[in-house]
């Protein structure tokens, strides 16, 4: 059967072969609802109990820290939401690249009496400090900027940030999806400089989806978005996904392991990439600034993004367009957009987001199939231009 290369991790990840086995028990055969009383019951809840300690020290944190939600984008309206439905409405502020699942609860909350406060970044991606030192003169009471950006890949100085937002009276927030896994995370020192709480997913680490986590400082007071049989310390109603939540402990534990390794190979291909990329004449979003040692974020002049990932795909080459910050958007990357970047050349973004199994030889043959694909559109390009006179 043919299958392309896949190149999209920071999309999702494949399961690791660990965490299936570890999982495949409570999808067959061994059942039990964490909250009941019997032997099935206390069974599946020494598992969830077992997973939360495991993601808790992958993490640096407490297993008490440990908020067990249904993905990324759940987590984060946790604490936007729940953390707002403790104040007065006042000001939030969150930077102008965050994920969506961010930003419209932030939209949200302005329209309940908020208001939203946009933190610009500079040209490569990063908060820019002097509107940040501005932004944290309005005293907000919630800040949220995320550690690592999906699409650049750019990482932000998150102790920083967090330390001057604490010092503005602000409880601090960072989406970690994308950084946990590629980078070392440790809770216990971000909260330390400043940070209450962070999201991670599973998916993202080689786990399967459905499991997330909300890292949350237990002084921060969170209303829960979903009432019912108290789960998970009140802030979670709802039976637990036993076997997801036991994948992502497995998962979590072996991320925290790989990464002293990892993101070094990571790093190798993603230079390969990039040499032969700039070979090929493309830009290369924020390539001076620290990034995740797995992705690539580029665009031709004059060849659509969208077109160019239907190319590649037809190739045998999985990658991701930067055309649209979410499955319903059609205009260009709101990431783009904030740090400057024109239109015409926003709408050609395309992102490579290696994984743990690509290899030097997938990075070779990707670089070929692009010169050619690239070559082919640029002809057909110039073509209609040389109609068009």
């Amino acid at each position: 059967m043919f299958r392309p290369v896949y190149l999209d991790h920071n999309a999702t990840t494949p399961l690791d072969p660990a965490v299936r086995a570890a999982m495949l028990p409570w999808l067959d055969g061994v059942c039990g609802n964490a909250s009941s009383r019997h032997e099935y019951g206390r069974r599946a809840r020494q598992a969830v109990d077992e997973a939360r300690q495991r993601v808790a020290a992958a993490l640096g944190a407490h297993p008490t820290e440990v908020v067990f939600a249904s993905g990324g984008s759940e987590a984060n309206n946790l604490f936007l939401k729940g953390a707002a439905a403790g104040f007065k409405p006042g000001v939030v502020a969150v930077s102008a690249i965050e994920h969506p699942c961010v930003l419209k609860p932030a939209a949200q909350l302005a329209r309940q009496g908020w208001t939203l406060r946009e933190l610009a970044v500079d040209a490569g991606g990063r908060i820019a400090a002097v509107d940040y030192a501005e932004a944290m003169k309005m005293r907000p009471a919630l800040v949220s900027v995320m550690l690592a950006n999906n699409e650049t890949g750019v990482v932000q100085d998150i102790p920083a940030l967090a330390a001057a937002a604490r010092a503005a009276g602000a409880w601090v927030h960072s989406d970690a999806v994308q950084a946990f896994g590629k980078l070392a995370v440790d809770f216990r020192a971000l909260n330390a400089a400043g940070l209450h709480a962070l999201t991670v997913s599973a998916h993202k680490i080689n786990g399967p989806k459905g499991a997330a986590a909300l890292v949350v400082d237990k002084r921060v007071e969170l209303q829960p978005l979903i009432a019912g049989g108290g789960h998970e310390r009140g802030l979670r109603s709802g039976t637990e996904n036993v076997p997801a939540i036991v994948g992502f402990g497995v998962a979590a534990e072996l991320a925290a392991q790989r990464v002293a390794e990892r993101p070094a190979r990571l790093m190798q291909l993603k230079n390969g990439l990039e040499r032969g990329l700039t070979a090929l004449g493309a830009t290369i979003f924020a390539v001076d600034m620290p990034r995740l040692p797995n992705t690539s974020y580029f665009a031709f002049a004059d060849i659509d993004g969208e077109t160019l990932v239907g190319k590649l795909d037809r190739e045998g080459f999985a990658v991701a367009s930067g055309a649209a910050c979410s499955s319903a958007d059609p205009a260009p990357s709101h990431v783009l957009r904030a740090m400057g970047v024109a239109p015409e050349i926003a709408r050609g973004a395309v992102r490579v987001s290696l994984g743990a199994d690509n290899t030097a030889d997938d990075v070779e043959r990707f670089i070929q199939a692009l010169q050619v694909t690239v070559g082919r559109l640029q002809g057909l390009t110039a073509m209609r231009a040389s109609c068009a006179v």
